[in-house]
């Protein structure tokens, strides 16, 4: 951290630096998301439960999609939340569900098995959402 010198009769603004304020919009969308996964999960686990049912009753295809719901969610009203413009949010999202929608084809195409969904699915949403973070870094990093 640095901050700006202090004139007289002003008071001192402290600043992050780019990459510390990036890194922290990063542990914000990843604690948003891990929060969505157990919170929400829960909420749909215990549902399914009432019901007599469970996620793990339900196809791959299934389970990935409401795992991306779950995550992406939160991290839209997190973002939201903090004053994120629409447009960003909607990139961000699209971070999130586009890399879904592509592990979930290459299942129903058989090029990768059911037991490899979940662990493909974030191995490819993880980077394309700081993919995304850096293309827009002016934003992320303030």
């Amino acid at each position: 951290m640095y901050a700006l010198p202090a004139q007289a009769g002003t008071t001192q603004v402290k600043r992050r630096s780019r990459p510390r304020a990036f890194a922290r919009h990063l542990a914000e969308m990843l604690i948003a998301m891990t929060l969505g996964m157990l919170v929400l999960g829960g909420v749909i686990a215990g549902a399914l439960a009432l019901l007599g049912a469970s996620l793990s009753d339900a196809p791959e295809s299934v389970s990935a999609a409401v795992m991306a719901v779950n995550m992406t969610v939160p991290m839209v009203w997190w973002m939201h939340h903090r004053g994120h413009p629409v447009q960003h949010s909607v990139e961000m999202g699209a971070s999130m569900i586009v890399p879904t929608a592509v592990v979930i084809g290459l299942y129903w195409l058989a090029v990768i098995p059911s037991s490899g969904v979940m662990m493909l699915q974030h191995v490819v949403m993880i980077p394309a959402m700081v993919g995304v973070m850096l293309w827009r870094y002016e934003h992320y990093s303030r």
